[in-house]
C-alpha cells in the first residue's frame, strides 16, 4: 500500500490487518483523495448552511414553509424520476438495522426471504474504525461471492448500502491535513470494491442517504454520484438511492429533494423517530413545539405523523418513485402461542397496515421472524411489485399540518424510560455496538435521538408530570438516572458498572446543556471518553 501525498490513515485494527489491505490498496487511497479533495469543501458548506438555517429560524422566530422559490419545481407536473431496476420494484420487506461489522446478523440476513437488506453504516451502527473496516470488507465478502453459505448476489436481498451521515467525521483518515466526512469514506471504499460487480450483477449499486435536511444536500449526493460514475467509468444513472426524509425542514423540500436525485432515485423514506427528534432540534427551545411522551401520545396514527406520510407517498407516486415506511422495532417472543407473542404481531400488523392503507411500497422490519408475515400482509392487501400502479390520492398538506404537535403530557413512566434508552445507547457506544435490545425491541440511535432530546426539552420547559405532582427537573432527572443504574448494576462486572457509570454521566451532560447538541452521534463521536474506549475496543477484539 501506497498512500498518496496528502493522505494519513491509521494502522489496521488488530486482528483486521488482512482487510485493511485488500481494502487499502493504492488505487483506491488515490480514489478516495480525488473524491474525498474534490467535495470536503462542499461537505463543509453544507454543514455550515444547516447552522445558519437554524440560526435564522431561532432569531427571526419563523417556522418552515414550501419554498416559494422552487415553486416551479413543484408546479411542473411533467417531470418524473427515472424507472427503478426490476430489483428494486418489489422491496415489500427489507431488513433494518443490519450492522455488517456483526457478520453472523449480516449472514442471517443474506440467508432470509426479504427483499432487501439495509447495509447499515449510520443509525444501528457504531463507527469504531474496527466496526467500518470489518463491516465494509464483509460487504466486499458478500458481493463478491466470499461468504459462506449465502446466495449469489444477485439471488440474496437486494443490499440498500446506509453510509454515515453528512454530519460524521472519520477520524482515522486525513486528507490534506483534515479529518475526513465519514459517508464520503464509507460510500467511496464500497463503491471502489463493489461498485462495478454490483452492476454487473443487476443487485445495485443502491444506497439508503441519512438525515438529508434540504435539496442542496440531495443535489451534493447527485453530485457525488455524477463524479464517481464518471471516474470509474459506469454509466451515469447506474447508482440508485433511497433519501430518508427523517428532519422536518426537508419534509417540506421533498419534491425539490426527488428532482435533485431524478435520475438517482430510489424514492424516498418516511421514518418516526429521527423525524420527531427533529422538531426538538430545530424548535425545541420555543414551548408551543413540546412533544409530549413518546411512549404514549407519539406513533404514525398521531395526525403530525399521519400527514407527513400521507404527503411522502403522494409525493412518491405522483413523480413515479417508490415511497418506503419506516422500521418495526418490536421482536416477537420466541413461543408463537404465548400471548405476548400475539400481541406483538398484533401491534406491528396494526401500524403496518396504516402505512399499506396509505400506499406505501414496502417497509422494514428488524426482527427476521416478521420477515413472512410482513410480506403475506403486502400479498393479502395489494397487487403487484408496489403501488406506483394505483391512483394517485391528491392530499392537501398544508405547512400547519405538518407542524401541529400532538396533544399529550409526560408520564413518569415515560421520562424513566427515555432515560434508560439513552444511557443504554451511550454504554453500547463505549462497547462498540450500535444497537441494544431493551423492553422487546431493538433501540438504535434514532430512539436514543428522540429519548435524550425530550428529556432535555422536559428540562427546559419544566413540564409538568401528569401522573404525579412533579416538574421535570436536573434534580429529578439525575435521580432518576440513579435508579435507572441501579435496575442494571446487579448482574454488572464492577468494570461494566464503571462503564455505566460513564454512559450515565455523559448522557446527564447532553440532557443538562445550555444549547441543545445537534445529534447524540456526533457529540459522542467527538467526545475524549469514546474516542478512548475504540482503544479498549481493539484490545478486546485482538484477544477474541
Amino acid at each position: 500500500m501506497s498512500a498518496p501525498v496528502g493522505v494519513e490513515i491509521s494502522p489496521p485494527p488488530p486482528g483486521l490487518e488482512a482487510a485493511y489491505e485488500t481494502l487499502f490498496t493504492t488505487d483506491c487511497l488515490n480514489f478516495l483523495y480525488e473524491l474525498i479533495s474534490t467535495f470536503d469543501e462542499a461537505v463543509d458548506q453544507i454543514l455550515q448552511l444547516r447552522v445558519s438555517r437554524k440560526a435564522d429560524l431561532d432569531l427571526s422566530g419563523k417556522l418552515p414553509d414550501f419554498l416559494e422559490s422552487t415553486r416551479n419545481i413543484r408546479s411542473d407536473s411533467a417531470w418524473r424520476v427515472s424507472p427503478v431496476p426490476a430489483r428494486l420494484q418489489r422491496r415489500h420487506v427489507d431488513i433494518g438495522d443490519v450492522a455488517p461489522c456483526d457478520t453472523q446478523h449480516f449472514l442471517k440476513a443474506l440467508q432470509s426471504r426479504a427483499q432487501g437488506i439495509q447495509v447499515d453504516f449510520d443509525d444501528g451502527n457504531c463507527p469504531t474504525f474496527h466496526n467500518q473496516i470489518k463491516g465494509i470488507h464483509n460487504v466486499l465478502l458478500a458481493v463478491h461471492g466470499r461468504l459462506p453459505d449465502v446466495p449469489h448476489i444477485s439471488q440474496a436481498p437486494v443490499l440498500m448500502i446506509r453510509p454515515r451521515a453528512w454530519n460524521m467525521v472519520e477520524h482515522n483518515m486525513m486528507v490534506k491535513g483534515k479529518e475526513v466526512p465519514g459517508p464520503l469514506f464509507d460510500f467511496g471504499l464500497i463503491f471502489f470494491h463493489c461498485g462495478k460487480t454490483l452492476l454487473e450483477s443487476k443487485s445495485g449499486p443502491y444506497f439508503y442517504l441519512s438525515k438529508v435536511e434540504s435539496f442542496l444536500e440531495a443535489r451534493l449526493w447527485n453530485n457525488v454520484f455524477i463524479w464517481t460514475q464518471s471516474k470509474l467509468l459506469l454509466p451515469q444513472g447506474s447508482i440508485k438511492a433511497t433519501v430518508l426524509i427523517e428532519n422536518i425542514l426537508a419534509a417540506f423540500e421533498m419534491e425539490e429533494i426527488l428532482y435533485e436525485m431524478r435520475e438517482h432515485s430510489a424514492g424516498l423514506n418516511c421514518g418516526i423517530w429521527d423525524y420527531s427528534a427533529s422538531f426538538i432540534n430545530k424548535f425545541g427551545h420555543r414551548r408551543d413545539f413540546l412533544l409530549p411522551d413518546r411512549s404514549k401520545y407519539v406513533n404514525m396514527e398521531k395526525d403530525f405523523l399521519r400527514n407527513y406520510m400521507y404527503l411522502l407517498v403522494e409525493t412518491c407516486h405522483r413523480r413515479a418513485a417508490l415511497a418506503t415506511g419506516g422500521m418495526a422495532a418490536l421482536l416477537l417472543p420466541d413461543d408463537p402461542n404465548s400471548n405476548s407473542y400475539k400481541t406483538v404481531m398484533a401491534t406491528v400488523s396494526r401500524m403496518k397496515l396504516l402505512e399499506i392503507k396509505a400506499g406505501v411500497d414496502g417497509f422494514m422490519v428488524y426482527d427476521l421472524k416478521l420477515i413472512q408475515p410482513m410480506q403475506e400482509l403486502f400479498q393479502i392487501l395489494t397487487e403487484g411489485d408496489n403501488q406506483l400502479h394505483k391512483p394517485v390520492n391528491h392530499v392537501r398538506v398544508t405547512a400547519n399540518d405538518l407542524l401541529t404537535m400532538p396533544l399529550g403530557g409526560v408520564t413518569l413512566y415515560g421520562l424513566k424510560y427515555n432515560i434508560a434508552v439513552g444511557v443504554l445507547f451511550i454504554h453500547a457506544w463505549l462497547s462498540g455496538k450500535g444497537h441494544f435490545y431493551y423492553k422487546g425491541q431493538v433501540e438504535d440511535s434514532a430512539t436514543a435521538e428522540i429519548s435524550r432530546s425530550q428529556v432535555w426539552q422536559w428540562i427546559r420547559h419544566q413540564a409538568s408530570l401528569e401522573d404525579e405532582e412533579k416538574l421535570v427537573s436536573r434534580q429529578l432527572v439525575s435521580e432518576l438516572t440513579t435508579e435507572v443504574l441501579m435496575e442494571f448494576w446487579p448482574t454488572c462486572s464492577v468494570r461494566e458498572r464503571q462503564k455505566f457509570q460513564t454512559a450515565a454521566d455523559l448522557f446527564l451532560e447532553v440532557v443538562q446543556r445550555r444549547d441543545f447538541p445537534e445529534f447524540i452521534t456526533s457529540f459522542l463521536n467527538q467526545d475524549h471518553t469514546f474516542l478512548s474506549s475504540q482503544n479498549t475496543q481493539h484490545i478486546k477484539h485482538a484477544k477474541l
